[in-house]
Formats: C-alpha cells, structure tokens, sequence
C-alpha cells in the first residue's frame, strides 16, 4: 500500500493561506508538498519572518483541515555561483527548518541546484568545483538540521549536481549524516539515455541499492524527451514505464508517501486509482 499526497500549489492558485487548506480538504487530500511561497499570498514569508507563533498558527490551520505536510517545500540552488546569494538561498533554507519542526513536516526538501545564476543547464553543473561548492551549503544546512532534529530531502535530477545514483550516493557518504534523506523522484533521474523499461529500470535498481535506505519520500509524474530536456506528461501519459519501481516500492518500501507533480484536480484521483492498479500488479 502506498500513501498519496499533491503539492499544494497543484491543488490551486495562490490565496489566502485559510482559503488554500481548506481547498486542499474540501477535495479529499491528507498530503501535501507545502511550498508556502507559491501558495500563500497573505503573509510575508521573506527570510526574517519566522516566528514560533505564526508558525504554530498554521499548525493549527493545517490540523484544522486534517492535513499533513509531507514535504515543506524549499527548492533553492544551493550551487550558485555567487556567494552572497547562495548563502542567502542556505539561510532561506535555514528558517524552513526552523518551520518544520513546530508544522510537523517531515523533511525540508530541495533539488541540488546547477552552477549557474539563473539555473541554466550547463556543463559545469557536473564538475567536481560544483560537487565541492554543493558540499558548502549543505553542511551548513545539514549542521542546522541536526541541531534542530529536522529532516533534509535531497532529490537527485539527471541535469543538476546530483545528476545521477552514484553521485547521490557519494554525496550521501560524503555529506555522512543520519538527518539527511533522499526524496527520489525517478523521472528525474531519466536522462536522453534512459528510453527503453530495462534502461530505466537499471538506474532505479542503482538507486535503491546504493541508498535504498534513505528514500523516504517520493515524487511521481511521467514524461516525454525532447532532445536533452523533459516535457511534463500526466501520469500515464508519457514514456516513464512504472513497473520497475513499482516492484521496488512493494518489495522494500510499505507505505511509502507518493506525492504527485504538476498535476490538477481534474486527474489527481484518476491518477491515485492507475498507481494503486499498477502497485497492486507489480
């Protein structure tokens, strides 16, 4: 059995935050990905803002609505190359942390970013200077989360510094820390090269072998490959073929939270029946 959640900004257009959770339980979700900046328009949510009363207030309003934050969202480049405003992105990064442990979220999560200012693909996102710059924040991070008792969800994409298993799992033996844990999205991970159902399935048993025991949340979503760059499909709809990881899921990960990406209310429950189908045949 698996746990199913959407992120919020899916599930409607940015508004007050009461208006949002109480959307997000009118139409039967528990789990969400909260990324309090692309949802809430009522409150400033700028660095310097937190506060342990605002952020027991939305504790309270997600309790109200009987919803969990499975991940609160926080997607920074933690490898962009000018200083002031990569430390600035860790401080960002910092006060969600802060936030999770009062909201009961359970990890703060981010992409590993790509050595460039505007988050362009480029081939020195791969480079070990940007590997060792990706290491500067996140022990600066992962020193706060251990502080702090929180969770980091790190995700691995196939055009950004973590771009694949084996970087992930370096980065996970370099980084050597309990409080950090993967959010695997495998469409992500798909790269040009991965096309064929054993191609994908190659890279998906990589990442459970190398850290299997850290995935603790997953992103789900299907895709079509444009030359080098993804385009988003509905689940279903595209050339991710779900079986592997199914297989994977039932075998080593029960309940395990799936949270959909980019999609709306009009396919969500579609898509909760297809993937609880396609799970309960793996």
């Amino acid at each position: 059995m698996l746990t199913f959640g959407m992120r919020c900004h899916d599930v409607c257009a940015p508004m007050e935050m009461e208006k949002v959770f109480a959307t997000v339980k009118e139409n039967g979700i528990h789990n969400i990905q909260l990324a309090m900046s692309k949802s809430i328009t009522n409150y400033d949510l700028t660095t310097g803002h937190y506060s342990a009363g605002f952020a027991r207030y939305i504790a309270s309003q997600l309790q109200a609505n009987d919803i969990h934050v499975s991940v609160l969202g926080c997607y920074i480049n933690p490898t962009h190359p000018e200083e002031s405003k990569r430390e600035a992105e860790v401080a960002r990064f910092v006060e969600h942390l802060k936030y999770a442990r009062i909201l009961g979220a359970d990890m703060v999560g981010t992409e590993t970013g790509r050595l460039h200012p505007a988050m362009k693909v480029n081939p020195q996102t791969y480079t070990e200077d940007a590997y060792q710059l990706l290491l500067k924040s996140m022990r600066t991070i992962v020193s706060a989360a251990e502080k702090l008792g929180v969770i980091v969800g790190v995700e691995g994409v196939y055009d950004h510094t973590l771009y694949s298993p084996e970087r992930m799992k370096r980065f996970l033996e370099d980084i050597d820390s309990p409080n950090v844990e993967v959010i695997l999205d495998a469409v992500n991970l798909m790269g040009p090269e991965s096309n064929t159902e054993e191609e994908q399935a190659d890279v998906l048993r990589r990442a459970f072998s190398y850290y299997g025991d850290r995935i603790t949340m997953l992103h789900i979503k299907d895709y079509i490959m444009h030359g080098v760059s993804q385009e988003f499909r509905f689940v279903g709809e595209g050339q991710f073929h779900y079986g592997p990881l199914m297989k994977l899921l039932k075998e080593k990960k029960p309940m395990i939270t799936m949270l959909l990406e980019n999609s709306n209310l009009d396919h969500y429950h579609g898509d909760v029946a297809f993937l609880k189908k396609l799970y309960e045949e793996a």
